[in-house]
């Protein structure tokens, strides 16, 4: 399946790389996780839903990330989460179904919350809102408070895992699960029984804190935090699908 060319949507400060899929609506946006991009198996894989469907389809890469250029330390979540929301309102129109990984739940939560009559659903695959709070430890908090960065092995990849006091104190004011999440659309949250970067429980953080009385959680047995073998692909797969032709 040939993929859409790479395209670039120009703000006022940068240039964010995109692939757009034109078809009907509800749009599919994807928003990879951190330090991911719009190449991976699970957005490639959503692409192709979208081709059979006849769907449109959207996917980025954060400035610094992928094929956007830019530098990654110089990123934080309300810069990213900023260039989502000019993608949703420069490059679609109607209902969208965005669908976030990671990191991008955290962004899609944002989303849906900042564009509620846009937004028809939400996805959120290991979503990992609030990851700056929970996510690092008292002495890792000090590190990067003290020296600017935190480096770690990365296990996806040879570069390593870096965390700027930037992105840190970005990501800390944009937290979430403190108080209701005032998102009234229908979400599903997919996440991996042994996931190991974002446990299970914050999965039924988010779930207990949306206010929409439409949110199911699947929780699939074995799984990690990538969910990107076969049976995990098709499993998200038949969640979009369900949001974009629902039962009768």
């Amino acid at each position: 399946m040939p993929q859409p060319d790479i395209q670039y949507l120009e703000l006022s400060d940068r240039r964010i790389a995109y692939r757009q899929r034109e078809g009907l609506c509800p749009t599919i946006l994807f928003l990879p996780g951190y330090a991911s991009d719009m190449e991976g198996t699970k957005a490639i894989a959503l692409d192709s839903l979208a081709e059979r469907k006849g769907l449109a389809m959207l996917r980025l890469d954060y400035s610094g990330t992928g094929s956007s250029p830019g530098r990654f330390e110089d990123g934080t979540l309300a810069r990213w989460l900023e260039e989502a929301a000019a993608a949703l309102d420069q490059l679609t129109d109607g209902p969208v179904i965005v669908v976030g990984s990671s990191m991008g739940g955290w962004i899609a939560l944002h989303l849906a919350l900042h564009r509620p009559e846009r937004v028809r659903a939400l996805v959120g695959i290991a979503a990992a809102p609030d990851f700056t709070e929970w996510g690092f430890s008292p002495e890792q908090k000090a590190q990067i408070a003290a020296e600017g960065r935190l480096e770690e092995p990365n296990p996806y990849g040879p570069e390593p895992f870096v965390t700027t006091l930037g992105f840190w104190e970005s990501g800390q004011a944009f937290r979430l699960l403190d108080a209701e999440i005032a998102i009234d659309c229908p979400v599903r949250l997919i996440h991996g029984e042994v996931d190991k970067d974002v446990p299970l429980n914050i999965a039924f953080w988010i779930m207990r804190q949306l206010r929409s009385g439409d949110v199911h959680l699947l929780a699939i047995k074995g799984g990690g935090h990538r969910l990107s073998e076969p049976h995990e692909i098709d499993t998200i797969l038949r969640t979009v699908a369900g949001l974009v032709e629902p039962a009768p």
